[in-house]
């Protein structure tokens, strides 16, 4: 009697995994593309979500996705590692295979910068918080070429531990996008009071942007 043994998963190249599927998400993606135009057409993202999330749970169920305003495109699908280096296989796979960008989606291994995050507010816990009002203190690490943070919101007084950690690191994402922000920055801390000598967002990225260029 033949017994027929099952390959063990450590076996499996993890590349060779990773870029199987990210090719089976596309194929979905394209099988679902015409739902998920008309849902956005109609301003109804919701119809579709679960459907995305579940392609994007296939690639690998730690990965975060947001469909968004593109740059360049009229949308961007962004799928996330939230810089955990052991899923960066996963979207380096993914980002491989994805279709040349159009008019109409470009799609983005990462969440890039806004283009302007002082215009940005965010709805957390039932209330505003506009970005405009961030102050950081930022000191350079020469040495490691990294910046340490401590970023300040006045709304931070009526957030809970988890939500002010959450306005923490959104401001640094959205100013910087996600890889800048996990390649150049240091320690990252939460103030209780405006930090002497802090600065706004736009001059904290250009602060990072000229060491990463250094």
């Amino acid at each position: 009697m033949f017994r027929f043994l099952r390959r063990k998963s450590e076996d499996v190249d993890p590349a060779v995994d990773a870029a199987e599927r990210a090719a089976v998400f596309w194929r979905r993606w394209r099988e679902l593309l015409p739902e998920i135009s008309s849902a956005l057409g109609d301003g109804e993202p919701h119809r579709v979500e679960n459907l995305v999330a579940d392609a994007v749970a296939a690639v690998n169920p730690g990965l975060t996705f947001a469909i968004e305003r593109g740059e360049r495109a009229v949308y961007a699908l962004v799928i996330s590692a939230q810089a955990d280096p052991d899923l960066r296989i996963y979207t380096d796979a993914w980002m491989a295979a994805a279709p040349a960008a159009d008019g109409v989606w470009e799609y983005h291994d990462a969440v890039p910068p806004v283009p302007d995050p002082t215009e940005v507010t965010v709805n957390l816990r039932g209330r505003q918080y506009p970005m405009a009002e961030v102050r950081v203190a930022a000191q350079v690490d020469e040495a490691e070429g990294l910046v340490d943070v401590a970023v300040y919101h006045p709304g931070f007084g009526d957030l809970d531990e988890q939500a002010r950690r959450a306005m923490t690191f959104l401001p640094l994402d959205a100013t910087l996008g996600e890889r800048l922000a996990a390649e150049r920055l240091g320690r990252v801390e939460t103030a209780e009071q405006e930090p002497q000598g802090a600065i706004g967002l736009l001059e904290l990225r250009d602060l990072v942007r000229e060491l990463a260029a250094g």
